[in-house]
């Protein structure tokens, strides 16, 4: 069983015994609440067999710690991660460990590829290749790692009920920024908060290291204070207070940079941010186009694109943009269709546009996403 764990790679075993390339095995380490032991076991023995009965489930353990009591251990294995990241990613996942919400205190997830194994005098070893570093499994985002400029960007994307809009914004807009510094060697640079009808989309730059950068937010009282207005009006409800709840939002809202480009360019810059129609299935396809035309564009030593990122998280694509001018005078730039993958990006979207000016500048309008905040951190 895995709750909220993160997901890995996998091997599958075959009729003779030997492993295959497919097998996953996933890791979930948790710190149980004084005087919760017994809500714990109980809320296991309820999850065990549903967990069970999910395609792709093989197996599970609990264990705990001989030396600590309150240290817990849940492992599991699937036949391959395919099934494991539907299941972890969806709704039913999400309703099935709500009883444990409120047991732990906290929890840490590890994922790993079963690459070889060994029954007694028996050593069997898989088909699947060691990961170098810097590589990732392609159904896992690859942990966040900083471009050239040494920042890290990462994305997170949720959603408030209809009629709800003005209000979030009001609140997301109105508090005071957090601490900046988080410690010697990390730092917030900048966030960025942008809508799009009931989706938001919160950017970040770091310095340094990203998930500590992300906890240091948390725990600032300015920033909790305005999480705990929010909550109210979210479509999925969370609990950041608890770590299992906590750990469900931050997966399924993350919004990964998957490609980033810039080039020095003098003048003013505006940033903007577009929410694009994806055809379904075609998101990555998508941002790899994006990516192509957007490298081509920051090349361009009179073009207005200065820097890029775009996010993407399925078929949720973002693109969060610097750009010198005003992006209605040069729509197919802003939009990353300037370049030679015009047609082909075009053709990933739900409605493909016309490729006249005032037919891009209708996109535009169509993907364009409000503005709520843009905090760039002073200098200590």
């Amino acid at each position: 069983m895995t709750l909220l764990s993160a997901s890995e790679e996998t091997t599958t075993t075959s009729t003779a015994g030997r492993p295959t390339p497919g097998r996953l095995r996933v890791v979930l380490m948790l710190d149980v609440h004084d005087g919760a032991q017994d809500r714990f076991l109980e809320a296991y023995e309820l999850l065990r067999y549903q967990v069970s009965a999910v395609p792709g489930h093989v197996s599970d353990q609990l264990c705990q710690s001989i030396d600590d009591p309150s240290r817990w251990l849940i492992t599991s294995e699937w036949e391959s991660a395919e099934p494991f990241l539907a299941w972890v990613d969806s709704p039913a996942h999400r309703e099935m460990v709500k009883p444990m919400h409120g047991c732990v205190s906290d929890t840490r997830s590890l994922r790993y590829s079963v690459l070889r194994e060994t029954h007694g005098t028996e050593a069997t070893d898989t088909f699947t290749a060691p990961l170098r570093p810097g590589e990732h499994h392609p159904g896992v985002a690859g942990t966040p790692r900083p471009g050239p400029d040494g920042v890290v960007r990462h994305a997170l994307s949720f959603t408030v009920q209809p009629g709800a809009e003005a209000r979030t914004a009001e609140l997301l807009a109105g508090y005071r920024s957090p601490q900046a510094r988080v410690d010697d060697t990390t730092r917030l640079l900048r966030t960025s908060l942008f809508m799009r009808g009931n989706r938001i989309v919160r950017c970040v730059e770091v310095a340094g290291d990203l998930v500590a950068a992300l906890r240091h937010v948390a725990r600032q009282p300015e920033v909790r204070a305005v999480e705990e207005a929010i909550n109210p009006y979210l479509e999925e409800d969370r609990d950041l207070d608890d770590p299992l709840s906590a750990r469900d939002f931050f997966q399924r809202a993350a919004l990964p940079a998957v490609h980033h480009h810039a080039a020095p360019k003098a003048g003013p810059v505006q940033r903007h941010a577009y929410l694009y129609p994806v055809r379904p299935g075609a998101g990555a396809a998508l941002a790899e186009l994006l990516s192509e035309e957007d490298e081509h564009a920051a090349a361009d030593p009179g073009g207005p694109l200065v820097r890029s990122t775009v996010h993407r998280h399925d078929d949720l694509v973002v693109r969060l943009v610097d750009l010198l001018g005003d992006p209605a005078d040069d729509p197919a730039t802003a939009l990353g269709l300037a370049g030679p993958r015009a047609a082909a990006v075009l053709g990933k979207l739900a409605e493909p546009a016309e490729r006249t000016h005032d037919g891009l500048r209708r996109l535009l309008a169509e993907c364009a996403m409000t503005p709520v905040t843009d905090r760039t951190s002073a200098e200590d």
